[in-house]
């Protein structure tokens, strides 16, 4: 990748977009724990932006920086319109999505059916890119049902980059929208990084991210030797402890240093907010449980996060409460 390039996107650890999971909320959770990583909304679908409630689905808090909508659709002309809308929110980049296997997205014809109309895909970046002025990006799969990966994917990165996409992250696995669940396809067809690292070969001046089973830092920073970003996703979202290490060993902060305790404090205030706002705690928690994963006293944590924070009026204390089953051993650890 070209210096100008790098500077231009810059992002080498991303969250990924992920339905259910990665709201505002987890967003919020996940950047007190890393200052650096990009952090993805889930996909919005063009038409929502444009004509639903745009504070429920696009509000976020300014901490969350820097932050990528990722939008869904097929409309060239929607998406800009959607692109528009969410570059005057402030996200920092629009991502289209065009790996999503679900049958939501099958039905409205995007996601990762797309994949089988690259000249499609590339109108959409041009319009998405003459439309705003933050990067426009693409994340995809390595093609779809009987599609050759080296063809399919070539296909569109060839369109996407052509019209000016500014990076292109790749799931380096199929989609079988014939036959597979939408939790089956993040799990049962094979993975394989070798096709991504063959097509950051032939765009060896863009930016080609990679997607897919990465299950921490370590394996990211591997990746990270073939193409220019590493995305993690459920590894994030069940152990995100691993985020407090991409500071320091993927961005080389040495000085990014995360207190538990500060989060948990922060995470309280953050949802004591939350619910003074009308919400619950449980929103909030449900993305905390896996936080001390592995830890002494991380099975009574998730236990008071998985019942007493979703009792109707639960408040921020149990989330303190439940965070004192471990701060002791982190004490110690420290010590």
């Amino acid at each position: 990748m070209t210096e100008t390039k790098q500077k231009m996107f810059g992002h080498k650890l991303a969250v990924a977009p992920m339905m259910d999971w990665t709201d505002r909320h987890c967003r919020f959770f996940h950047r007190q724990l890393t200052r650096r990583a990009l952090l993805y909304t889930e996909m919005v679908v063009a038409d929502a932006a444009i004509h639903g409630r745009r504070e429920h689905l696009l509000g976020f808090d300014a901490i969350e920086r820097p932050v990528a909508l990722q939008l869904g659709g097929a409309d060239p002309a929607k998406l800009a319109e959607a692109a528009r809308i969410g570059e005057a929110f402030g996200y920092d980049e629009i991502n289209l999505n065009v790996g999503c296997p679900s049958d939501r997205v099958q039905s409205g014809t995007f996601g990762a059916c797309l994949m089988r109309t690259p000249a499609l895909v590339g109108d959409g970046v041009a319009a998405m890119k003459a439309a705003v002025s933050v990067p426009v990006t693409v994340k995809c799969r390595l093609g779809v049902d009987e599609q050759d990966p080296e063809t399919a994917l070539d296909a569109v990165a060839d369109a996407v980059l052509a019209a000016g996409a500014d990076a292109l992250w790749v799931h380096a696995r199929k989609a079988w929208l014939e036959g597979l669940s939408p939790k089956e396809n993040r799990e049962v067809p094979p993975l394989d990084y070798d096709r991504v690292y063959r097509l950051k070969k032939r765009w060896p001046d863009r930016f080609v991210g990679i997607n897919g089973g990465i299950g921490d830092i370590d394996e990211a920073l591997g990746h990270l030797a073939f193409v220019d970003g590493a995305m993690v996703g459920r590894a994030a979202y069940h152990t995100p402890a691993i985020l407090a290490d991409v500071d320091r060993r993927i961005y080389g902060d040495q000085g990014a240093v995360v207190d538990m305790g500060n989060v948990i404090e922060t995470m309280a205030s953050y949802a004591g907010r939350h619910i003074a706002a009308g919400g619950r705690l449980a929103h909030v928690t449900r993305h905390m449980t896996g936080l001390f994963h592995g830890q002494a006293g991380a099975r009574r944590y998730r236990q008071i996060l998985s019942t007493e924070a979703t009792r109707p009026g639960a408040g921020p204390d149990i989330l303190v409460r439940a965070f004192e089953t471990v701060a002791r051993g982190l004490e110690e650890t420290a010590a």
